[in-house]
């Protein structure tokens, strides 16, 4: 188990390690110096292909106003139509302050699980391809490594071809 006693974790990091204990999964949160806010950044500092991080992408329900987690390929690009049809809602741009309040995480490092609203999440397809992959840790430069298969059962998250072409 991963642990979040005196682990030299910051409290954003600390939080989404206690989130993966109580899963029961041996999962750790890894922080690094170097920034992992963008997949490219995040590929490169952790030594792997862009594709295999996960990225949290917050949006806002255009009716619902509720919180809407995307989680891609680091690779894709997300095509927001494709998106609407799997949750029955359009979707509209999250600015900081949203994601902040609805995620209690800022931008560049918003994790797959551990939100303050949980909202309503949908997994890119794409991601199960990979053995294994990389996600957001609640700072920009802290990740955790787990396969598509954990991230499907920790999110409950539909899984989707949401890929733009």
């Amino acid at each position: 188990m991963g642990s979040s006693g005196d682990s030299g974790l910051s409290r954003a990091a600390m939080r989404i390690q206690a989130a993966l204990d109580q899963f029961g999964l041996d999962l750790a949160v890894r922080e690094f110096p170097k920034s992992t806010r963008t997949a490219a950044e995040a590929a490169e500092t952790v030594g792997c292909e862009v594709a295999q991080i996960a990225k949290s992408l917050i949006f806002r329900g255009k009716s619902s106003g509720r919180p809407v987690l995307v989680v891609a390929s680091g690779a894709n690009r997300v095509d927001l139509d494709k998106v609407r049809s799997v949750i029955g809602e359009g979707l509209g741009k999250a600015d900081a302050d949203f994601v902040r309040d609805k995620t209690g995480y800022s931008i560049g490092g918003v994790p797959p699980i551990a939100h303050d609203t949980p909202p309503l999440t949908v997994i890119d397809r794409d991601l199960l391809a990979l053995p294994e992959i990389w996600a957001a840790a609640g700072t920009p430069n802290a990740v955790f490594r787990l396969t598509p298969e954990s991230l499907v059962a920790i999110t409950g998250a539909a899984v989707a071809d949401i890929r733009a072409e």
